[in-house]
């Protein structure tokens, strides 16, 4: 590989590490960068006239690594209790389908298991930069996810994923076709102008896309600790659901990561304790109240932690005569260091907003 060949990777794969982590604070712009991310890479490789590769196995684990950041931002920023239960379902139904496929190796699973949250997630991300969401029902947030579901993922799985079809070859190959898209976009375009903007209700405010400001005594850090010291259990739903999300991810990672000699099930079960022995001290520094409110901070301190447990790991591992892949390792600290620091500082948020009235945050 050239040296120009090198720098493009690693500006595309760094691109698409660090433009999701903008997705808390600035939602809609920094997931539809994501998106288009996700959508132009292999193009730009191909400009440059290189194909990396493994690329694509680590092209789906990035994809999941930037939704699963947009799904614990809805915990941090959705003022709307029903729309935060769809997107919980629509993303752990995506990512069991992910690891059914990863292990499977069956295409048909990403159709029957579509990413339907990510359109979702942009749909509401859309819809509030003009109204106030939280006045939306549940009924109306199902007919939405069931509307993208059928009429949009379905149909975009079965491209992508059973019939293996190319855009950028499609408009190559059949000359009919690229003027078909823009025609299709530009009836669309009309039907929204003189159909559905005139009965559109007023806006609620000047569109904006950075977040939401969060609810008044969850700002900092010291205010969601205070709650978790009162609230917060090591064995709780919110616990089990972290331990489910990083360690069906680690699963979907280790498919693609050279070296992995671990089964599912052991993966799976090692990623939980080293996720147990996280949100233990995390409940533990809640309730001596010294959290610390700089995130990069906090960050590095939390891969410290993970790299010593993971120091032990290898030690075991190495006594019962298997083999440690450092990188992998390290690899393992840093996501799963990042995610369970947002989840820690995003969960609290979530639980304060809907709390029950006797405990709700002002």
């Amino acid at each position: 590989m050239t040296a120009s060949a090198t720098t493009v990777l690693l500006l595309v794969v760094g691109a698409r590490f660090l433009v999701p982590l903008l997705i808390p604070r600035f939602p809609l712009p920094a997931i539809v960068a994501a998106l288009i991310l996700d959508g132009i890479d292999q193009t730009v490789f191909q400009m440059f006239g290189f194909d990396p590769p493994g690329y694509q196995g680590y092209d789906k684990a990035m994809d999941v690594y930037y939704l699963a950041i947009a799904y614990l931002s809805t915990l941090r920023n959705w003022a709307n209790g029903p729309a935060v239960q769809v997107a919980r379902f629509l993303y752990f139904y995506r990512l069991i389908g992910v690891v059914a496929f990863e292990l499977a190796q069956l295409r048909a699973l990403l159709l029957i298991f579509p990413n339907t949250f990510e359109y979702f997630f942009i749909a509401y991300e859309t819809y509030r930069l003009f109204w106030n969401p939280a006045r939306v029902t549940l009924r109306r947030w199902i007919i939405t996810a069931a509307v993208i579901w059928i009429f949009v993922k379905l149909p975009q799985e079965w491209w992508i994923h059973v019939a293996q079809l190319d855009f950028t070859d499609m408009v190559a190959e059949v000359p009919w076709f690229g003027p078909a898209v823009v025609a299709a976009l530009i009836l669309l375009g009309l039907v929204y102008w003189y159909a559905v903007r005139p009965r559109q209700p007023e806006p609620d405010w000047q569109w904006h896309v950075a977040a939401d400001p969060l609810p008044r005594g969850a700002v900092t850090v010291a205010d969601r600790n205070r709650w978790v010291a009162e609230h917060g259990r090591l064995l709780s739903t919110a616990t089990l659901e972290k331990v489910t999300l990083i360690g069906l991810l680690w699963v979907i990672y280790a498919q693609v990561l050279p070296g992995t000699t671990a089964t599912p099930i052991e993966l799976f079960l090692g990623t939980s304790v080293i996720v147990l022995a996280n949100a233990a001290v995390s409940l533990l520094v809640a309730r001596s109240a010294r959290g610390m409110e700089r995130t990069l901070l906090a960050f590095g301190v939390r891969v410290l932690m993970n790299v010593g447990l993971m120091f032990v790991a290898e030690r075991l591992l190495s006594a019962d005569g298997r083999q440690f892949d450092s990188a992998a390792a390290l690899f393992f600290v840093l996501l799963v260091s990042l995610l369970t620091l947002l989840d820690d500082r995003y969960r609290p948020i979530y639980e304060m907003r809907f709390a029950t009235p006797s405990t709700r945050v002002p």
